[in-house]
Protein backbone atom coordinates (compact mmCIF):
# COMPACT_ATOMS: atom_id res chain seq x y z
CA UNK A 1 0.00 0.00 0.00
CA UNK A 2 1.19 3.62 -0.71
CA UNK A 3 2.11 5.90 1.90
CA UNK A 4 0.52 8.45 2.32
CA UNK A 5 2.30 12.17 2.00
CA UNK A 6 3.86 13.45 5.21
CA UNK A 7 2.55 16.59 5.43
CA UNK A 8 -1.04 15.80 5.00
CA UNK A 9 -0.37 13.33 7.98
CA UNK A 10 0.49 15.96 10.16
CA UNK A 11 -2.14 18.32 8.60
CA UNK A 12 0.17 20.51 7.68
CA UNK A 13 1.45 22.35 4.35
CA UNK A 14 4.79 22.25 2.64
CA UNK A 15 5.13 26.49 3.41
CA UNK A 16 5.06 25.31 7.37
CA UNK A 17 7.94 26.23 9.34
CA UNK A 18 9.69 24.14 12.07
CA UNK A 19 7.78 25.13 15.19
CA UNK A 20 4.90 24.35 12.88
CA UNK A 21 5.68 20.99 12.10
CA UNK A 22 6.74 20.43 15.89
CA UNK A 23 3.76 21.55 17.28
CA UNK A 24 1.43 19.44 15.03
CA UNK A 25 3.46 16.35 15.71
CA UNK A 26 3.36 16.72 19.05
CA UNK A 27 -0.32 17.12 19.66
CA UNK A 28 -0.52 13.63 16.69
CA UNK A 29 1.80 12.06 19.22
CA UNK A 30 -0.10 13.03 22.53
CA UNK A 31 -3.22 11.98 20.94
CA UNK A 32 -1.81 8.46 20.10
CA UNK A 33 0.83 7.96 22.68
CA UNK A 34 0.44 4.26 23.99
CA UNK A 35 0.22 5.04 27.59
CA UNK A 36 -3.01 7.19 26.59
CA UNK A 37 -3.97 3.99 24.44
CA UNK A 38 -3.06 0.58 25.77
CA UNK A 39 -3.69 -2.02 23.70
CA UNK A 40 -4.83 0.00 20.54
CA UNK A 41 -3.14 -1.40 17.71
CA UNK A 42 -4.60 1.15 14.91
CA UNK A 43 -3.80 4.13 18.01
CA UNK A 44 0.28 2.42 17.70
CA UNK A 45 0.38 2.58 13.99
CA UNK A 46 -0.88 6.21 13.69
CA UNK A 47 1.44 7.43 16.29
CA UNK A 48 5.06 5.74 14.78
CA UNK A 49 3.20 6.88 10.90
CA UNK A 50 3.46 10.53 12.98
CA UNK A 51 6.92 9.87 14.13
CA UNK A 52 7.63 8.55 10.63
CA UNK A 53 6.76 11.71 8.85
CA UNK A 54 8.20 14.16 11.57
CA UNK A 55 11.55 12.47 11.49
CA UNK A 56 11.65 13.38 8.15
CA UNK A 57 10.21 16.87 7.93
CA UNK A 58 12.07 18.22 10.87
CA UNK A 59 15.38 17.65 9.24
CA UNK A 60 16.26 20.37 6.94
CA UNK A 61 17.91 17.98 4.39
CA UNK A 62 15.73 14.96 4.72
CA UNK A 63 12.72 17.38 4.06
CA UNK A 64 14.47 18.97 0.84
CA UNK A 65 15.01 15.66 -0.80
CA UNK A 66 10.73 14.87 0.60
CA UNK A 67 10.11 17.49 -1.46
CA UNK A 68 11.96 16.87 -4.67
CA UNK A 69 11.93 13.63 -4.78
CA UNK A 70 9.00 12.53 -2.74
CA UNK A 71 9.16 9.13 -0.56
CA UNK A 72 12.25 7.53 -2.83
CA UNK A 73 13.88 10.38 -1.71
CA UNK A 74 14.32 9.34 1.82
CA UNK A 75 13.78 5.65 1.76
CA UNK A 76 13.40 5.03 -1.67
CA UNK A 77 16.34 2.23 -1.40
CA UNK A 78 14.03 -0.59 -1.49
CA UNK A 79 12.57 0.49 1.44
CA UNK A 80 15.13 -1.63 3.44
CA UNK A 81 16.22 -0.40 6.48
CA UNK A 82 13.20 1.85 6.29
CA UNK A 83 11.21 3.96 9.53
CA UNK A 84 7.87 3.06 9.76
CA UNK A 85 7.42 -0.44 11.14
CA UNK A 86 11.12 -1.41 10.18
CA UNK A 87 13.84 0.22 11.40
CA UNK A 88 12.75 1.81 14.20
CA UNK A 89 10.67 0.64 17.31
CA UNK A 90 9.23 2.34 20.39
CA UNK A 91 12.53 2.70 22.00
CA UNK A 92 13.90 4.35 19.25
CA UNK A 93 11.28 6.78 18.93
CA UNK A 94 11.23 7.54 22.52
CA UNK A 95 15.07 7.97 22.37
CA UNK A 96 14.94 10.59 19.70
CA UNK A 97 11.75 12.37 19.90
CA UNK A 98 11.26 11.49 23.71
CA UNK A 99 11.80 15.48 24.92
CA UNK A 100 8.62 16.90 22.30
CA UNK A 101 6.14 15.45 25.14
CA UNK A 102 7.44 18.17 27.08
CA UNK A 103 6.30 16.41 30.52
CA UNK A 104 3.14 15.03 29.11
CA UNK A 105 4.51 11.40 29.38
CA UNK A 106 6.83 10.51 31.85
CA UNK A 107 8.61 8.09 29.30
CA UNK A 108 6.82 4.56 27.36
CA UNK A 109 4.67 2.22 29.31
CA UNK A 110 5.69 2.53 32.90
CA UNK A 111 6.11 6.33 33.46
CA UNK A 112 9.38 7.09 32.94
CA UNK A 113 10.69 4.75 35.73
CA UNK A 114 13.09 2.07 33.29
CA UNK A 115 13.89 4.75 30.78
CA UNK A 116 15.03 7.70 33.17
CA UNK A 117 17.53 10.05 31.67
CA UNK A 118 19.47 7.71 30.33
CA UNK A 119 21.31 8.81 27.17
CA UNK A 120 20.53 6.70 23.34
CA UNK A 121 23.84 6.03 21.85
CA UNK A 122 23.54 6.63 17.55
CA UNK A 123 25.84 5.51 15.18
CA UNK A 124 27.52 8.05 12.44
CA UNK A 125 25.83 8.06 8.83
CA UNK A 126 27.82 6.68 6.29
CA UNK A 127 27.74 8.30 2.76
CA UNK A 128 28.55 6.09 -0.30
CA UNK A 129 27.99 6.89 -4.40
CA UNK A 130 26.41 4.47 -6.86
CA UNK A 131 27.09 4.91 -10.99
CA UNK A 132 24.04 4.03 -12.56
CA UNK A 133 23.29 3.92 -16.28
CA UNK A 134 20.30 4.88 -17.95
CA UNK A 135 18.96 1.56 -18.38
CA UNK A 136 19.95 0.87 -15.25
CA UNK A 137 18.10 4.53 -14.16
CA UNK A 138 14.90 3.96 -16.65
CA UNK A 139 14.52 0.08 -14.94
CA UNK A 140 15.21 0.96 -11.73
CA UNK A 141 17.58 -1.88 -10.48
CA UNK A 142 19.50 -3.75 -7.36
CA UNK A 143 22.94 -3.06 -6.33
CA UNK A 144 25.48 -5.14 -4.14
CA UNK A 145 27.74 -2.91 -2.49
CA UNK A 146 30.88 -3.74 0.05
CA UNK A 147 30.67 -0.88 3.22
CA UNK A 148 33.60 -0.82 5.29
CA UNK A 149 31.57 0.30 8.41
CA UNK A 150 31.20 -0.24 12.23
CA UNK A 151 29.18 -3.16 13.40
CA UNK A 152 27.97 -4.86 16.58
CA UNK A 153 30.81 -6.70 18.27
CA UNK A 154 29.80 -10.37 17.82
CA UNK A 155 31.63 -11.70 21.01
CA UNK A 156 29.69 -9.24 23.51
CA UNK A 157 26.49 -8.77 21.35
CA UNK A 158 27.23 -5.14 21.18
CA UNK A 159 27.48 -4.57 24.98
CA UNK A 160 31.14 -3.84 25.26
CA UNK A 161 31.22 -6.09 28.49
CA UNK A 162 32.93 -9.11 28.70
CA UNK A 163 30.72 -11.12 30.53
CA UNK A 164 27.57 -8.82 29.99
CA UNK A 165 27.80 -7.85 33.47
CA UNK A 166 27.11 -4.03 33.98
CA UNK A 167 27.28 -1.58 37.23
CA UNK A 168 25.23 0.77 38.42
CA UNK A 169 27.17 4.28 37.85
CA UNK A 170 27.43 5.81 41.29
CA UNK A 171 27.78 9.18 39.77
CA UNK A 172 24.19 9.33 38.62
CA UNK A 173 22.43 6.35 40.58
CA UNK A 174 21.77 5.12 36.82
CA UNK A 175 19.98 7.85 35.24
CA UNK A 176 22.39 9.15 33.10
CA UNK A 177 22.43 12.31 33.98
CA UNK A 178 23.44 14.59 37.17
CA UNK A 179 21.45 17.21 38.81
CA UNK A 180 23.37 20.08 40.63
CA UNK A 181 21.39 22.74 42.95
CA UNK A 182 22.96 26.43 42.89
CA UNK A 183 22.22 29.60 44.97
CA UNK A 184 22.46 32.55 43.29
CA UNK A 185 20.82 36.10 44.14
CA UNK A 186 17.39 34.72 42.78
CA UNK A 187 17.06 31.75 44.70
CA UNK A 188 18.58 27.82 44.03
CA UNK A 189 18.91 26.84 41.05
CA UNK A 190 18.92 23.67 39.37
CA UNK A 191 20.49 22.48 36.43
CA UNK A 192 20.96 18.37 34.93
CA UNK A 193 23.53 17.55 32.84
CA UNK A 194 25.11 14.45 31.10
CA UNK A 195 26.52 12.45 33.64
CA UNK A 196 30.67 12.67 32.53
CA UNK A 197 31.58 8.97 34.32
CA UNK A 198 29.10 6.81 31.96
CA UNK A 199 28.34 9.44 29.25
CA UNK A 200 24.61 9.54 30.24
CA UNK A 201 24.10 5.65 29.63
CA UNK A 202 23.42 5.26 33.30
CA UNK A 203 25.97 1.93 33.64
CA UNK A 204 29.29 1.17 33.34
CA UNK A 205 31.19 -1.81 31.82
CA UNK A 206 32.63 -4.25 35.01
CA UNK A 207 34.83 -6.02 32.34
CA UNK A 208 35.20 -5.05 29.01
CA UNK A 209 35.15 -7.43 26.09
CA UNK A 210 38.49 -8.45 24.21
CA UNK A 211 37.54 -8.20 21.46
CA UNK A 212 36.05 -4.73 21.27
CA UNK A 213 37.77 -2.70 24.22
CA UNK A 214 34.36 -2.27 25.59
CA UNK A 215 33.15 -0.06 22.60
CA UNK A 216 30.71 -2.45 21.54
CA UNK A 217 31.60 -2.02 18.13
CA UNK A 218 33.94 -3.56 15.67
CA UNK A 219 35.09 -2.25 12.03
CA UNK A 220 33.87 -4.73 9.45
CA UNK A 221 32.67 -5.19 5.88
CA UNK A 222 29.66 -5.59 4.90
CA UNK A 223 27.88 -6.68 1.56
CA UNK A 224 24.40 -4.15 1.55
CA UNK A 225 21.77 -4.48 -1.14
CA UNK A 226 20.12 -1.31 -2.20
CA UNK A 227 17.17 -1.60 -4.39
CA UNK A 228 17.32 1.93 -6.39
CA UNK A 229 13.67 2.84 -7.68
CA UNK A 230 13.72 3.95 -11.16
CA UNK A 231 13.53 7.13 -12.19
CA UNK A 232 16.32 8.81 -10.05
CA UNK A 233 18.58 11.51 -11.18
CA UNK A 234 22.30 12.92 -10.59
CA UNK A 235 22.58 14.01 -7.30
CA UNK A 236 19.63 12.46 -6.01
CA UNK A 237 20.25 10.98 -2.40
CA UNK A 238 18.15 7.97 -1.09
CA UNK A 239 18.69 6.84 2.68
CA UNK A 240 18.50 3.90 4.10
CA UNK A 241 17.91 3.64 7.58
CA UNK A 242 19.86 1.84 10.14
CA UNK A 243 22.23 0.51 7.57
CA UNK A 244 25.02 2.87 9.23
CA UNK A 245 27.60 2.65 11.38
CA UNK A 246 26.46 0.70 14.43
CA UNK A 247 26.23 2.55 18.02
CA UNK A 248 28.43 2.29 20.83
CA UNK A 249 27.46 -0.37 23.78
CA UNK A 250 24.04 -0.91 21.98
CA UNK A 251 22.19 2.14 20.29
CA UNK A 252 20.61 3.08 17.48
CA UNK A 253 22.32 2.12 14.08
CA UNK A 254 23.23 5.64 11.71
CA UNK A 255 21.65 5.68 8.26
CA UNK A 256 23.03 5.09 5.28
CA UNK A 257 23.45 7.49 2.30
CA UNK A 258 23.35 6.66 -0.83
CA UNK A 259 24.11 9.23 -3.52
CA UNK A 260 23.33 8.79 -7.23
CA UNK A 261 25.78 9.84 -9.78
CA UNK A 262 24.56 9.08 -13.57
CA UNK A 263 26.95 7.40 -16.14
CA UNK A 264 27.17 9.52 -19.79
CA UNK A 265 25.25 7.20 -22.76
CA UNK A 266 27.36 7.45 -25.73
CA UNK A 267 24.40 8.65 -28.10
CA UNK A 268 20.71 9.76 -25.56
CA UNK A 269 21.29 13.30 -23.66
CA UNK A 270 18.89 13.48 -20.73
CA UNK A 271 16.57 16.41 -20.55
CA UNK A 272 14.76 15.83 -17.32
CA UNK A 273 12.83 12.67 -18.10
CA UNK A 274 13.15 12.78 -21.54
CA UNK A 275 15.43 11.85 -23.84
CA UNK A 276 17.40 13.66 -26.51
CA UNK A 277 18.88 11.82 -29.63
CA UNK A 278 20.50 13.79 -32.70
CA UNK A 279 19.71 12.06 -35.94
CA UNK A 280 22.52 13.13 -39.18
CA UNK A 281 21.03 12.00 -42.33
CA UNK A 282 21.85 12.90 -45.86
CA UNK A 283 20.37 15.50 -48.35
CA UNK A 284 18.95 12.90 -50.49
CA UNK A 285 16.96 10.75 -47.45
CA UNK A 286 15.71 14.29 -46.11
CA UNK A 287 14.47 15.32 -49.28
CA UNK A 288 12.84 11.38 -50.68
CA UNK A 289 12.43 9.96 -47.04
CA UNK A 290 13.17 7.05 -45.18
CA UNK A 291 13.61 4.98 -42.41
CA UNK A 292 16.15 5.25 -39.58
CA UNK A 293 17.18 2.61 -36.78
CA UNK A 294 17.64 4.94 -33.69
CA UNK A 295 19.34 3.52 -30.19
CA UNK A 296 16.37 3.54 -27.07
CA UNK A 297 17.61 3.09 -23.83
CA UNK A 298 17.07 -0.86 -23.50
CA UNK A 299 17.17 -1.53 -27.33
CA UNK A 300 16.72 -0.29 -31.31
CA UNK A 301 13.97 1.41 -32.78
CA UNK A 302 12.67 2.11 -36.25
CA UNK A 303 11.50 5.65 -37.36
CA UNK A 304 10.19 7.41 -40.83
CA UNK A 305 11.40 10.45 -41.92
CA UNK A 306 8.93 11.99 -43.84
CA UNK A 307 9.81 13.04 -47.37
CA UNK A 308 10.86 16.83 -47.65
CA UNK A 309 12.56 16.63 -43.77
CA UNK A 310 13.50 20.03 -42.84
CA UNK A 311 17.22 20.40 -40.52
CA UNK A 312 15.78 21.32 -36.82
CA UNK A 313 12.30 19.00 -36.95
CA UNK A 314 11.98 16.87 -34.19
CA UNK A 315 10.75 13.73 -33.85
CA UNK A 316 8.64 12.04 -30.36
CA UNK A 317 8.55 8.65 -29.71
CA UNK A 318 6.09 9.07 -26.65
CA UNK A 319 6.72 7.25 -23.69
CA UNK A 320 10.53 5.72 -24.73
CA UNK A 321 11.88 8.56 -22.06
CA UNK A 322 12.55 7.84 -18.43
CA UNK A 323 10.13 7.32 -15.82
CA UNK A 324 8.96 9.72 -13.24
CA UNK A 325 10.67 9.06 -9.36
CA UNK A 326 6.93 9.64 -7.92
CA UNK A 327 5.24 7.68 -11.09
CA UNK A 328 3.87 10.55 -12.51
CA UNK A 329 4.36 8.96 -15.57
CA UNK A 330 7.22 8.94 -18.56
CA UNK A 331 9.10 10.99 -20.59
CA UNK A 332 9.69 11.00 -24.56
CA UNK A 333 12.54 10.22 -26.70
CA UNK A 334 12.90 13.29 -28.86
CA UNK A 335 14.92 12.92 -32.12
CA UNK A 336 16.24 16.23 -33.54
CA UNK A 337 16.88 15.46 -37.28
CA UNK A 338 20.07 17.20 -39.03
CA UNK A 339 20.63 17.56 -42.30
CA UNK A 340 24.25 16.87 -43.33
CA UNK A 341 25.87 19.19 -45.95
CA UNK A 342 29.16 17.59 -47.82
CA UNK A 343 32.07 20.18 -47.74
CA UNK A 344 33.86 18.22 -50.87
CA UNK A 345 32.07 17.11 -53.69
CA UNK A 346 33.35 15.94 -57.26
CA UNK A 347 32.82 17.39 -60.62
CA UNK A 348 30.02 15.02 -61.32
CA UNK A 349 28.04 16.00 -58.19
CA UNK A 350 28.94 19.44 -58.42
CA UNK A 351 27.39 20.01 -61.89
CA UNK A 352 24.38 17.87 -60.44
CA UNK A 353 24.17 20.70 -57.78
CA UNK A 354 24.03 23.39 -60.51
CA UNK A 355 21.22 21.66 -62.26
CA UNK A 356 19.17 21.46 -59.23
CA UNK A 357 19.81 25.30 -58.40
CA UNK A 358 17.57 26.19 -61.43
CA UNK A 359 14.39 24.39 -60.01
CA UNK A 360 11.75 26.07 -58.05
CA UNK A 361 11.75 23.25 -55.75
CA UNK A 362 15.67 24.12 -54.46
CA UNK A 363 14.82 27.86 -53.60
CA UNK A 364 14.38 28.27 -50.12
CA UNK A 365 11.21 30.12 -48.50
CA UNK A 366 12.15 33.13 -47.25
CA UNK A 367 8.57 33.21 -45.34
CA UNK A 368 9.33 30.34 -43.23
CA UNK A 369 11.42 31.64 -39.87
CA UNK A 370 13.40 28.29 -38.89
CA UNK A 371 13.19 28.58 -34.78
CA UNK A 372 15.77 27.49 -32.85
CA UNK A 373 16.98 24.42 -30.70
CA UNK A 374 15.26 25.22 -27.49
CA UNK A 375 12.58 26.98 -28.98
CA UNK A 376 11.34 23.52 -30.75
CA UNK A 377 12.15 21.58 -27.42
CA UNK A 378 10.26 24.16 -25.45
CA UNK A 379 6.90 22.60 -25.62
CA UNK A 380 8.18 19.29 -24.74
CA UNK A 381 9.95 20.98 -21.75
CA UNK A 382 7.48 23.10 -20.31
Amino acid sequence: MAKRDYYEILGVDKNSGDDDIKKAYRKLAIKYHPDKNPDDKSAEEKFKEAAEAYEVLSNPEKRQRYNQFGHAGVNGAGGAGGFSGGGMNMDDIFSQFGDIFGGAFGGFSGGGSGRGGRRVNRGTNLRVKVKLSLKDIANGVEKKIKVNKHVSCHTCNGSGAKNGQFETCRACNGSGAVTRVQQTILGAMQTQTTCGSCNGEGRIVKDKCNTCRGDGIVREEEVITINIPAGVAEGMQLSMNGKGNAAPRGGINGDLLIVIEEEEHPELKREGNHLIYYLQIGFPDAAMGTSVEIPTVDAKAKIKVEPGTQSGKVLRLKGKGLPDVNSYGRGDLLVEISVYTPTLLSNDERKMLEQLKTSKNFEPNPNKKERGFFDRMKEYFD
